[in-house]
């Protein structure tokens, strides 16, 4: 079986990686992407700029396949967006692994030859079959010796509602809600947002990039009004850790926030679970919470809730997922947002991310499935680990080649009912502990 083709489900900056980390050892990936293009998810927040350097945005394995071909590594120290990162990183890395990245190519499904998830008999011994459809709607099979899921999250947004499904009337206003940061250099965009009022919902970085573009917007467009609403019951530690997070861009994004909530810029409501939107004649909108609280003549709606996995195309396989995180069991109680109020976590890697069902991985934010932080540095460091088992190294496998930086972020969608002096007694103080939080990969 070793013969066969590890594939790798997804082009974007961890899938990539994995690629790269097993050319390096020997191995031969297959990457599909269902994009005409790498980094496909990453484009589309071209605009925002990363809280990474270009130094931690870069797997090791991937610079020297690319310095190899003369590649030159964009200026450590910088902060690219997310347009820089798929342009100056991405795709030369999909040009440099060639033939072995397809594009137009979506998996649609995956399962053991011959075998359903009820059969045991050969789950050990048979290899995997990667079900696909290509962009012109011809169905091929693939055959694996292994898969890694580097697909995301990003396709499959958290809804408005405070149950996490959608608030009653969502999808009937579904053109005044958006699911992404908007682009405000755009002027079509900013034509949108102008002199209206703007409702973010969300307590993530993303919500606080939104908060400061939508603040700089009011300062220039009389009449736009910037309302925040939290799940959370109190405001607590949302604007991160200032000047301790080791992150500088992140903690320079939570002081200007903070700042605009403070000079009663943004108006901010905690403890709010949208349970239904209605719209009135004016098409205007009305959010009203689970306990009968309304925000009223709403005209748009941001909501960065965050991500959840889509498992649909796994349903042959098996996972041994958390029936919380939706995320690798033993990876869960790393990342749990109700047990780590700091998103801490310590970099992990195969053993931590490996299944029930032999040769299958997640990896990247999909690994992390409803948890809501994440590096690059930490989906690299997975797939380094994990090309090292598929490669036989098991030694390797198994050492950490990470040391993530300090956040002095608490806070995570698990605790919006906390006070914030029981906040406080979570693991912020816990210095010398690896941490991890918002993402390169979720900064948008």
């Amino acid at each position: 079986m070793r013969e066969l083709p590890v594939v790798v489900v997804g082009a974007g900056p961890v899938g990539l990686a994995a690629a790269a980390e097993l050319v390096e050892r020997g191995v031969e990936p297959l990457v599909l992407e269902r994009a005409e293009r790498a980094g496909a998810a990453v484009v589309q927040w071209h605009h925002v700029r990363l809280f990474s350097r270009w130094a931690e945005l870069v797997d090791p394995a991937a610079r020297r396949l690319l310095d190899g071909q003369g590649w030159r590594h964009p200026d450590e120290d910088a902060y690219p967006t997310g347009r820089e990162w798929a342009e100056h990183y991405l795709v030369p890395l999909a040009e440099a692994l060639g033939r072995r990245v397809r594009f137009g190519t979506e998996v649609i499904g995956v399962a053991r030859r011959g075998r359903d998830r009820v059969v045991d008999a050969g789950r050990d011994s048979e290899p995997l079959t990667v079900h696909l459809r290509t962009s012109s709607g011809a169905e091929e099979r693939v055959t694996a010796r292994a898969v890694i899921d580097a697909s995301g999250t990003w396709g499959n947004p958290n809804p408005l509602g405070g149950n996490g499904l959608p608030a009653a009337g969502e999808q009937a206003v579904a053109e005044q809600v958006t699911y992404q940061v908007p682009d405000l250099a755009d002027a079509a965009v900013r034509d949108r947002y102008a002199g209206r009022h703007v409702v973010v919902v969300g307590s993530g970085h993303s919500a606080l990039t939104a908060l400061v573009a939508f603040d700089e917007l009011a300062a220039q467009q009389p009449g736009t009004e910037i309302t925040w609403l939290l799940r959370r019951g109190e405001v607590g530690d949302t604007f991160g850790g200032g000047q301790a997070d080791q992150l500088p861009a992140r903690g320079a994004l939570g002081q200007r926030a903070e700042a605009a909530v403070e000079a009663g810029r943004i108006a901010v409501v905690t403890g709010f679970r949208t349970e239904q939107v209605d719209r009135d004649a004016r098409h205007r909108l009305a959010l009203i919470s689970d306990a009968g609280e309304r925000v009223e003549a709403v005209d748009e709606v941001v909501v960065l809730t965050g991500f959840r996995p889509d498992m649909s195309w796994l349903s042959e396989v098996r996972l041994g997922l958390d029936a919380t995180l939706q995320a690798p069991v033993a990876l869960a109680p790393l990342i749990d947002p109700n047990v780590h109020s700091c998103g801490t976590v310590y970099p992990h890697g195969a053993r931590e991310l490996s299944h029930p069902e032999p040769g299958v991985f997640l990896a990247g934010m999909k690994s992390y499935g409803r948890a809501p932080t994440f590096l690059a540095m930490t989906g690299y460091e997975q797939v380094r680990s994990i090309a090292a088992a598929l490669a036989g190294d098991h030694e390797s496998a198994e050492r950490v080649e990470l040391v993530l930086p300090e956040t002095g972020v608490c806070g995570g969608a698990g605790v919006f009912d906390a006070s914030a002096e029981e906040q406080a007694d979570g693991c912020c103080g816990a210095s010398g502990e690896p941490a991890a939080t918002a993402s390169a990969s979720s900064a948008h």
